[in-house]
């Protein structure tokens, strides 16, 4: 047992308990300790920068130098008396993970002394080299300057050493490049649109945010074992790997006693999560074995954002401590369960309403049918745009594999509001609400029950999902930035509310009462976007040949995906209100398509390392081993005795030659294929040729290869197996 397999077993096996000293005091003595809350500008700001910086953070007023002046050294003063020597400016490239650049407050002086500084100036912009980050070709890799600017409406906090300020990022010619700025532009878009929906049911509403509560699902692995798996290392999942004989089947994981060892390190990462104000509330085991999942309470969707980008950094850099690796990847082992990051989305008034709250009154019904009705419009006229949201080489491997939801975007929301929505396609529910002369009618809609907050079941398979007062989109991957999916969910929602506040004008100028109105609209979308409604079984068969013949798309891979965002009337959504330019979007384009192709050709060079380097030579020792053993049994019995004992070795000697000559002509062919695909000038071209000529041999080899591990001794197998990965000692 002298293999790498082997050593990384004892050692996992031989991990000692870790006891975690954690403070014993309540979660409420320390949470946000580590951020520049409210609390804090309170006590380090004069009474009028704290409010101007209040006014800039909730109605989007600029802050004039003046104030930046105090808002830095107040920084600064409470960094520094956290043990904080840098700062930094902190971004989301669309790499899709964050990025800083540490910057000392420490400058020297004229007398061979130094002083701590940190000025506005430092404060609002910086200019980090943006040569290496993705930019679809906005600029040329010479042009190296971008800068970062502040966003004050996320709250700046502590990371180690270092103050980490939330910015945006934009190239030298003001281009986005990052998903901050057009997540900020599309929030902005939906608050001007759904204010103005609101103002015909409540004149007080001026401010609508939208909200979000994400749930993120990962995997652990003990880290010594995730090393001995190049695959895992290089490419986030397992590329080969013979089922276990048990794993999720008998749903015994899900909800079930947290292993000691990974509630040690929850503990460890919930600590650190409250100190930066991360309000995680949930934990619990996940369907597949070594599965979990940690979900926070709402908050606003650019902070929410940024919380899930600094929760998967903490998970892990915690786990690291706890000689767990963290797998955020969203198909890890194949044949079980992958992992999600389920987008639960609201909107909130400032009067403290949540749209997708029903109402107990007429009026206050209509309003929430009128919202969810252009929700679902909206997911009705851009569901591939939606799709291309969740879009990515690993996303691609989990939808529609009977345990996520499949590529087809539909809404499911429930039997009572079905049945609500169809009384008002037919005009049941108010039977003179179209024909209604009288100016200033009062809404009556005494067909209409009053609307529960929990009125159905939630149906987990659909991949976007009314559950009581939000809607829960649950295509998104678990290593995705939720701001990719947030940015098009919002947009398409605020275009809607604005091609629905036109229409209703448009009624309410020929003098039709604004109920009517409302209610006539809603009533013509409820007829033209009920193909996207469906309350059964979206993992089942019949679906698929439902959702085609009501001309549903199901796009299966990215690259077919991403082609919307060259639709032309998707570049025209964008443009229109002010979130990507066309040259913004044709950037993205090639940014997800040489996204795609990077993350199989790497998956496509560490798959045929494995297999030419690993397997076949351990196959080859093995059946050495089979051979000598049949010579020997051939010198030693008689002639019959020998035919009748060997037979199956000689068999297990000819089934494994097979598979070994498979897997090379397999790997052989696929380099081949690779080498042609490489030299297309054509990012689109290539990206198609990865996904129609590279990426159907993945399948074929680790058929070979997963036959293989189940032939050879088991002594012999390089790689950790997936019922030693699977289950945490």
């Amino acid at each position: 047992m002298s293999n790498v397999r082997y050593k990384a077993l004892e050692l996992a096996i031989s991990r000692p308990k870790r006891a975690i000293e954690l403070p014993s005091n309540k979660v409420s003595d320390y949470f946000g300790s580590l951020t520049f809350n409210r609390a804090v500008m309170r006590e380090y700001l004069s009474k009028e920068a704290y409010d101007r910086l209040i006014s800039a953070i909730e109605k989007g007023e600029k802050i004039d130098r003046r104030i930046a002046d105090q808002v830095a050294t107040a920084l600064k003063s409470w960094a520094i008396s956290k043990g904080a020597t840098h700062y930094t400016h902190w971004f989301h490239p669309l790499t899709g993970a964050t990025a800083e650049k540490h910057d000392a407050f420490m400058h020297p002086s004229i007398d061979g002394k130094a002083i701590e500084e940190f000025s506005s100036n430092q404060l609002i912009q910086q200019e980090p080299d943006a040569s290496s980050f993705p930019s679809g070709g906005i600029r040329n890799t010479f042009e190296a300057r971008g800068y970062t600017a502040w966003d004050p409406s996320s709250t700046a906090f502590i990371m180690d050493d270092t103050l980490c300020i939330p910015t945006i990022f934009v190239s030298y010619t003001g281009e986005a490049l990052d998903f901050k700025t057009p997540m900020l532009k599309a929030l902005h878009a939906l608050d001007k649109e759904a204010v103005a929906v609101c103002k015909y049911f409540d004149r007080n509403v001026s401010k609508v945010n939208a909200t979000l509560g994400w749930e993120q699902e990962y995997f652990l692995v003990d880290t010594a074992l995730y090393h001995a798996r190049p695959d895992m290392a290089l490419s986030g999942r397992s590329l080969f790997g013979h089922a276990s004989a048990k794993d999720q089947q008998l749903s015994d994981h899900y909800f079930g006693t947290i292993p000691e060892r990974v509630v040690d390190f929850m503990t460890e990462f919930e600590y650190e999560a409250h100190r930066l104000g991360i309000p995680v509330k949930t934990r619990h085991n996940e369907v597949a074995p070594s599965q979990f999942e940690c979900a926070p309470v709402f908050e606003e969707v650019n902070v929410a954002v940024d919380h899930n980008q600094l929760v998967m950094h903490v998970m892990e850099k915690v786990a690291k401590r706890h000689n767990l690796t963290v797998l955020l990847h969203e198909k890890p082992y194949h044949g079980i369960n992958g992992s999600g990051k389920h987008n639960n989305w609201s909107m909130q008034t400032n009067t403290g309403d949540n749209l997708l709250s029903p109402g107990k009154t007429p009026k206050s019904n209509l309003r929430f049918l009128t919202f969810l009705v252009n929700i679902i419009k909206a997911v009705d006229s851009y569901s591939d745009l939606l799709r291309m949201g969740v879009a990515s080489a690993s996303n691609d491997l989990r939808l529609g594999a009977h345990e996520a939801p499949p590529a087809i975007m539909s809404v499911f929301i429930g039997s009572q509001l079905t049945e609500t929505l169809d009384a008002i396609e037919k005009g049941s529910a108010r039977d003179a609400a179209v024909n209604g002369n009288n100016e200033g009618a009062a809404i009556d809609i005494p067909k209409i029950p009053e609307i529960l907050l929990d009125n159905t079941d939630r149906n987990r398979t659909s991949p976007f999902a009314f559950t009581g007062n939000k809607f829960e989109f649950r295509a998104v991957g678990s290593s995705m930035n939720c701001a990719r999916p947030m940015i098009i969910l919002n947009l398409i929602v605020a275009e809607q509310l604005r091609q629905f506040k036109e229409e209703v004008d448009a009624l309410i100028a020929k003098g039709l009462p604004i109920e009517d109105a409302v209610y006539k609209i809603i009533g013509k979308y409820i007829k033209e976007s009920k193909r996207v409604c469906f309350e059964g079984n979206s993992y089942s068969e019949e679906w698929l040949e439902e959702a085609k013949k009501r001309g549903l798309s199901n796009i299966a891979s990215t690259p077919d995906s991403v082609k919307t965002m060259l639709d032309e009337r998707v570049i025209e959504l964008f443009d229109k209100h002010n979130v990507l330019t066309e040259r913004e979007m044709l950037a993205r384009y090639e940014i997800n398509l040489e996204n795609y192709i990077k993350k199989l050709q790497i998956e496509s060079r560490v798959m045929g390392d494995l297999a030419t380097n690993h397997i076949i030579p351990t196959a080859i020792r093995y059946q050495n081993t089979l051979i000598e053993n049949v010579k020997g049994l051939q010198e030693v019995l008689d002639n019959k005795t020998f035919v009748r004992l060997s037979n199956n070795q000689l068999l297990n000697i000819k089934e494994i030659s097979e598979h070994i000559s498979i897997i090379r002509t397999l790997v052989n062919d696929m380099i081949d294929v690779r080498k042609v695909a490489n030299k297309l000038e054509n990012i689109t071209e290539m990206a198609e040729s990865y996904k129609s000529t590279v990426l159907p041999f993945f399948d074929k080899i680790r058929y070979h290869v997963d036959k293989l591990e189940f032939l050879v001794d088991d002594e012999l197998w390089p790689l950790p197996k997936y019922r030693e990965l699977l289950f945490i000692k």
